[in-house]
């Protein structure tokens, strides 16, 4: 799944392209999967957004929003599969047009989104009632990230394994697997441990690291969370592999009701001792 900085990048190329231009075609498709959703406000048509601006593209979190003049938005979420891509007229697509969610021409750029699950298009007073975006967590990449606020919503649930807390976008947002994974690692933190079994100055320092750790990687499409010996990683997607620190082997376990992959070094991040 894209993490917050993925979708970051996404939203800051879309400003460049669209933001001020007339657009001059909207296409929105249904998803080809069964349990994703197009949902179009009711009294909204596509037709609609012709010849209107947009006048902002903002990410929060893992979502993207882009903002037409007269107060319309349209959302989206690429979960596991999505992707936005931009392409001058004309130019040939990367991927088949049979996997279109979602199109916007004006007259110098076309974006295209492929494979989104979820797409929504609302008034901003609908917005502010959304049962997904009203929820959400402080966002590690606003531009004064609300630590303190991120902070106390994690204690509030000290009995919650920290990777489970890390990926609840309605304590913070924005970290996906990778985040998770390597953000513990690096701070030699055991991901299956409760959320109250850390101090506050370690939850405070991991939250920290990770706005820092999301903010170096917003200038590449190449998420690195380590810089030498040739490895991207620490620890994610490397399980079986010796780790860097003390050679002992990665290991992956499934973690939360939805199964979600962590990855870990045994050694380098022990459980907490018992008060």
């Amino acid at each position: 799944m894209p993490e917050g900085d993925t979708i970051f990048r996404a939203a800051r190329h879309l400003r460049r392209a669209l933001v001020g231009a007339p657009v001059t075609r909207c296409e929105l498709r249904p998803p080809r999967r069964g349990g994703q959703r197009l949902d179009i406000g009711r009294g909204l048509r596509t037709a609609d957004l012709a010849g209107r601006c947009i006048v902002d593209v903002e990410s929060r979190g893992k979502n993207l929003l882009i903002h037409f003049e007269d107060d319309l938005v349209l959302y989206s979420h690429m979960k596991m599969t999505g992707s936005w891509h931009i392409y001058r007229p004309g130019e040939p697509w990367r991927k088949s047009p049979r996997w279109l969610s979602v199109r916007i021409d004006n007259s110098s750029f076309v974006a295209v989104a492929f494979n989104v699950p979820i797409v929504e298009l609302m008034t901003a007073a609908r917005l502010r009632r959304h049962p997904l975006l009203a929820r959400l967590g402080p966002d590690l990449l606003a531009a004064r990230p609300h630590y303190d606020e991120m902070l106390r919503r994690l204690l509030a649930r000290p009995e919650t394994p920290l990777g489970e807390a890390l990926l609840d976008q309605q304590i913070l947002a924005g970290i996906g697997n990778v985040y998770k994974s390597e953000l513990c690692f690096l701070l030699e933190l055991n991901p299956f441990a409760p959320v109250g079994g850390f101090s506050k100055v370690e939850l405070r320092e991991l939250l920290e690291s990770a706005g820092r750790l999301m903010r170096e990687n917003l200038g590449s499409f190449r998420r690195t969370t380590r810089h030498h010996e040739g490895a991207r990683h620490w620890v994610y997607g490397r399980a079986g592999e010796p780790c860097g620190r003390c050679a002992g082997p990665i290991e992956m376990r499934r973690q939360g009701d939805q199964g979600r992959s962590t990855y870990f070094c045994p050694s380098c991040q022990p459980a907490p001792s018992a008060p």
